[in-house]
């Protein structure tokens, strides 16, 4: 039994059941539910790829806040920090501002302003950074689940975030890199002992 329910039938002893019988959840409900089914079916696929040079943490929490982060990937490549997210719509780059309030690029998906995920992936890549350390790079990656993408997109970046379809993710993280399999592995015990799971 979910809190909703539980709300629903302690206000409502007599006729809780009948209440949540002939009410959706709310669209906040929905949408949870749909996003956590994103983030369930991106880290099976990442699963699917992992290996020596391919190490993968999932559902992390970071220190000292509510937040996770939903998948950590360690890859000769560096350290990719993966927020899967659902929204449907496509995702974009736009500039916003002119000439004398400054130009700066936003994350519009389904032309909404998206920003506030870019900042937030820019924290999590900076609580790895100060996990692993500067010497090992830190990707940080929103992928988008099941958005508009056309056939042809490579995503793009946003201030050194990759926004990009889970197909890109996969082949970014298959690239090489300097990191040695004895390195990819000391970089997930740090990250496994440093962000336990959420």
């Amino acid at each position: 039994m979910d809190k909703r329910e539980r709300d629903v039938r302690a206000k409502h002893p007599r006729v809780g059941g009948l209440i949540l019988a002939l009410s959706a959840a709310p669209t906040s409900t929905a949408a949870w539910s749909k996003g956590a089914d994103g983030e369930e079916r991106l880290g099976a696929r990442l699963d699917e790829l992992s290996c020596s040079r391919l190490l993968v943490l999932h559902d992390r929490r970071l220190p000292g806040r509510r937040a996770n982060i939903d998948h950590v990937v360690v890859t000769p490549s560096g350290v990719w920090v993966v927020d899967a997210k659902f929204y449907s719509g496509r995702p974009a780059r736009r500039t916003r501002g002119g000439l004398f309030s400054g130009r700066r690029d936003v994350l519009t998906v389904a032309g909404r302003d998206r920003s506030k995920l870019v900042e937030g992936m820019r924290r999590q890549v900076a609580v790895v950074e100060g996990v692993v350390g500067r010497d090992v790079p830190v990707h940080g990656a929103l992928c988008f689940i099941d958005a508009d993408w056309p056939l042809s997109s490579r995503g793009f970046g946003i201030d050194g975030v990759h926004v990009l379809a889970p197909r890109r993710l996969f082949t970014l993280l298959k690239q090489p890199g300097e990191l040695t399999p004895a390195d990819v592995e000391q970089c997930r015990r740090r990250l496994r002992s440093e962000l336990p799971p959420a």
